[in-house]
């Protein structure tokens, strides 16, 4: 550990993404004080300092001492999300938090992280071996029982990052083109499969709110006033903010956000609140800030010292890249609603948290890139 750490390259310090992060992270605030009354924005601040401490403690922590405990990554991770589903908290049909002293911890969104570091370190010890079938099904087979204990708080939208995130760290990892290739041919059918399934009635394998997000979506004329309520909104309040937007902390009553016709706009649908206040350009912003930050995390990935640095790298971005579409496209109804949030700028302090936890490794992959493929 200590070998590493003095080898660390001080001169390439990504300042550039702590830069991104931290910004887009406050810019996000100020539209989370705007949408929701209360101390939600203080919060959301509180969350931002520890969320930089986390980063710069991880930023300096060599990850090939972290990932050597990698089998106690995993259990931890199983451990925390089968206490959250024995002992947490209770809201509308989910078991999903902790309240910890004011605060609500939700151990699905540090599993993503968590996840990543593990994966980060199987794929590289078995990576002469990681495309045969015995690899295969191993790791496919640990990926199974987060999923299923996050997909039965009931939480789809998580599981699914979840696989997403899987699928990354694999394909980062040095998966055959010949695998993801046969994996799509089964995948695309089975997805069409699934949703013919789900719609039908009687069915048990989603959640009735589940099943009527989806057909919310597909129909959102015959649920304006229900389940696409939301987004029917959220489309009308980023249209409203034309170029510049009305402004931040406007009072004026003829708006989506004043006029309460989003519920909780602070989290899942603040991507609405940016449109409608700050207009094309300020959607522009965020979005732009969000790409530069998966950009830089892939530059990171291509020039990590081994596989590990460029797994969690390249999880990261994906992690942050696949959500930041998700969570636009619910609000856009390009897709149904998820309840994804969008990273570093929606209201969630496990969520911040966690993703800084993720950037200051990140980081900490670049501090060791080797100074003869130095950026």
């Amino acid at each position: 550990m200590l070998k590493d750490f003095l080898d660390y390259n001080w001169r390439k310090i990504d300042i550039y993404l702590v830069l991104l992060a931290t910004g887009l992270s406050y810019y996000g605030a100020m539209f989370i004080g705007s949408a929701a009354q209360g101390n939600l924005m203080n919060r959301q601040l509180q969350g931002l300092l520890l969320g930089v401490a986390a980063m710069l403690i991880t930023a300096l922590i060599p990850y090939n001492f972290v990932l050597k405990f990698y089998w106690l990554i995993y259990a931890f991770c199983i451990a925390i999300l089968l206490l959250v589903r024995f002992f947490g908290d209770n809201v509308g049909e989910a078991s999903r938090w902790f309240e910890i002293g004011g605060f609500r911890f939700q151990p699905s969104e540090l599993a993503k992280i968590l996840l990543i570091l593990f994966y980060a370190q199987f794929i590289m010890k078995h990576k002469d071996n990681l495309n045969t079938v015995r690899m295969i099904l191993a790791c496919v087979g640990l990926i199974i029982p987060p999923f299923y204990l996050i997909f039965d708080q009931p939480d789809l939208s998580t599981s699914i990052m979840v696989m997403v995130i899987f699928a990354v760290v694999m394909f980062v990892g040095g998966i055959s083109y010949k695998i993801i290739l046969g994996a799509m041919v089964v995948f695309v059918p089975a997805v069409i499969i699934f949703i013919n399934m789900v719609l039908k009635e009687g069915q048990t394998i989603l959640n009735d709110y589940q099943r009527n997000r989806i057909l919310a979506w597909l129909q959102p004329e015959k649920y304006a006033m229900t389940e696409a309520y939301q987004t029917t909104n959220a489309i009308m309040a980023i249209g409203s903010g034309q170029l510049t937007g009305k402004g931040l902390n406007n009072n004026v009553i003829a708006t989506v956000k004043n006029g309460n016709f989003i519920s909780e706009a602070q989290t899942d649908f603040i991507f609405a609140v940016v449109g409608e206040e700050a207009g094309f350009i300020g959607c522009c912003v965020i979005i732009g800030l969000l790409f530069l930050i998966v950009l830089e995390c892939i530059m990171v990935a291509r020039k990590a010292k081994d596989l590990a640095g460029s797994v969690i790298a390249g999880g990261m971005a994906g992690l942050i890249g696949f959500q930041t579409f998700i969570n636009i496209g619910v609000v856009t109804g390009l897709l149904p609603n998820t309840g994804l949030t969008l990273p570093f700028v929606s209201y969630g302090l496990t969520s911040l948290v966690s993703l800084f936890i993720g950037i200051g490794f990140v980081i900490n992959v670049k501090l060791q890139t080797p100074r003869e493929t130095e950026f």
